[in-house]
């Protein structure tokens, strides 16, 4: 990998972290070029496509997205680029890696553990090998990383629609909105406003059931009716209970591959 204009995308929810994976990036690859910084999984898939980096640095736990769906995702969708886990896995998880096809991070990362990755990266003359990537990733979705605990998933929502506050079932909802600040409920009987950011929600939502489609979109899987492609690769989703079809962008159509 040849250091004239190499290209990265950083992926860290907390804003301490990525900003300090970004000073030590600065000192152990200065010609490296960070062209997206990210906050979310949602955002670091939309980036790694849209750019098509010769590196992205993933943490595996995100809200929404996490670091396996983006590289999973990104094998399609930027097949060059190499990918770099950043992690607190414990060491049995670890063990997976030291097979795989990519190279790793521990939380906190040291000077030395990211200069033996720079190091790794430069020396790669080839993409990624595809298929070990995808079998690294179907083995890792199978272990939790034993430092972080998810928060129990939302069963209800308080949501105001108009002068009115509702109390809405989570299992009730079509789908979910960006809308700048705030989200959208949507649900079969019709619209309501949280005081939430799609982000901050993300976090508190079973992946099981709930998939983000699109940066400003999550939708309720049991709510689907039927997924399609068109030929430049962007998915339309038809909903059981309500009238409108939602987008799915091109990089996301990946995840519903087995689907």
């Amino acid at each position: 990998m040849s250091d004239s204009r190499v290209t990265a995308v950083i992926a860290e929810d907390e804003t301490l972290l990525r900003d300090a994976l970004l000073a030590q990036l600065r000192t152990a690859w200065p010609c490296l070029q960070v062209i997206a910084e990210c906050e979310d999984g949602a955002s670091a898939l939309d980036a790694i496509a849209a750019h098509t980096p010769d590196v992205a640095f993933l943490d595996i736990r995100m809200p929404g997205l996490t670091g396996l769906e983006v590289a999973a995702a990104a094998v399609e969708a930027s097949p060059r680029t190499q990918i770099v886990f950043v992690t607190a896995y414990d060491k049995h998880a670890l063990d997976a890696f030291d097979r795989g096809a990519v190279d790793y991070l521990l939380k906190p990362v040291t000077p030395e553990r990211l200069a033996a990755t720079v190091q790794r990266l430069q020396a790669r003359n080839a993409p990624p090998d595809v298929d070990s990537l995808r079998a690294l990733i179907e083995r890792l979705g199978a272990t939790r990383p034993t430092a972080e605990v998810a928060p129990e998933p939302l069963v209800w929502l308080t949501a105001s629609a108009g002068r009115e506050t509702r109390l809405i079932a989570i299992d009730d909802v079509v789908y979910f909105r960006a809308e700048q600040k705030y989200t959208t409920v949507v649900t079969a009987e019709g619209e309501a406003l949280l005081r939430t950011p799609l982000r901050e929600l993300l976090a508190r939502l079973d992946a099981q059931t709930f998939k983000q489609i699109h940066r400003s979109t999550i939708v309720n899987l049991r709510a689907i009716a039927g997924i399609t492609r068109d030929d430049s690769g962007r998915g339309t989703v038809r909903l059981r209970a309500r009238p409108e079809m939602l987008t799915v962008s091109t990089p996301f159509m990946a995840l519903f591959r087995h689907m």
